[in-house]
């Protein structure tokens, strides 16, 4: 496949203000790559590029994250925490091998139901009840599937995995203050495969992946001083509308 064209400063400086709305709307919400995905694809890029691009630049910011609260991290259900992370190392790397063998007309026509089914995930994810408590345990069978799967999405495409994967969790056993420490790290596991091997192709645009990435980074220090000052229903409401808008733009085009 051709490498990307070079992209214009007008178009990096656009796309780093993208990022720096990403990082402050995974502060407070979650769901940056609504925000960063279709800013790639507004920069010229095609969408196997832009996400891939994506996630590559979003991954420091999730290293970030589950550093930050790895003390919290603990064993799923009949699952130790290490047999996670294999199998989302392993689902990440299967994903983001299929991705690359995806040809990008057919990813194009698969992207309008992707980003349908991650935002569905993540008004569900926003807006349900959540449980005060562990919901019970998981058969250890059943767990492996779960997390393959999610894992597998994660490394093909990645929107709401951080809700698909808190769910899980939490009906497998885990407080939620631990699955949600536990689904930061997995998701890190996931994408580090993903990333290892999406920066072999030649449809990323690292100017783009750089100006998302330092962008991100100043957007997540203004996020973790916004949390204080936002409702955070407003700002998942926020998301789940750029998710519908984004749905139906590609859709159509």
């Amino acid at each position: 496949m051709p490498p990307v064209h070079p992209l214009e400063l007008h178009t990096i400086l656009m796309i780093a203000a993208a990022g720096l709305f990403a990082g402050v709307q995974n502060a407070l919400a979650g769901g940056g790559s609504f925000i960063t995905f279709p800013a790639l694809l507004l920069a010229g890029l095609n969408p196997l590029a832009a996400n891939m691009t994506s996630t590559i630049a979003l991954f420091p910011s999730q290293t970030t994250s589950a550093y930050a609260g790895r003390k919290l991290v603990a064993d799923v259900g009949p699952l130790t925490f290490k047999q996670m992370c294999l199998i989302s190392l392993i689902g990440g790397i299967f994903g983001a091998i299929l991705l690359l063998n995806t040809p990008p007309s057919f990813f194009e026509k698969l992207v309008p139901w992707l980003i349908l089914f991650a935002t569905s995930v993540f008004a569900w994810g926003s807006f349900r009840r959540k449980p005060l408590h562990a919901a019970g345990s998981m058969p250890r069978g059943v767990l492996i599937f779960a997390q393959s799967c999610i894992s597998i999405y994660g490394g093909y495409f990645g929107g709401g995995i951080g809700f698909l994967m808190l769910a899980a969790l939490t009906i497998a056993g885990q407080q939620v203050r631990a699955a949600a420490a536990t689904k930061n790290v997995l998701a890190m596991a996931m994408n580090a495969a993903a990333t290892l091997i999406f920066a072999t192709s030649k449809l990323i645009s690292w100017p783009a992946a750089i100006a998302l990435c330092l962008g991100g980074i100043v957007g997540g220090l203004c996020g973790s001083w916004l949390i204080h000052q936002l409702p955070e229903k407003v700002i998942r409401g926020f998301v789940v509308v750029v998710g519908c808008v984004l749905t139906v733009w590609m859709f159509v085009r």
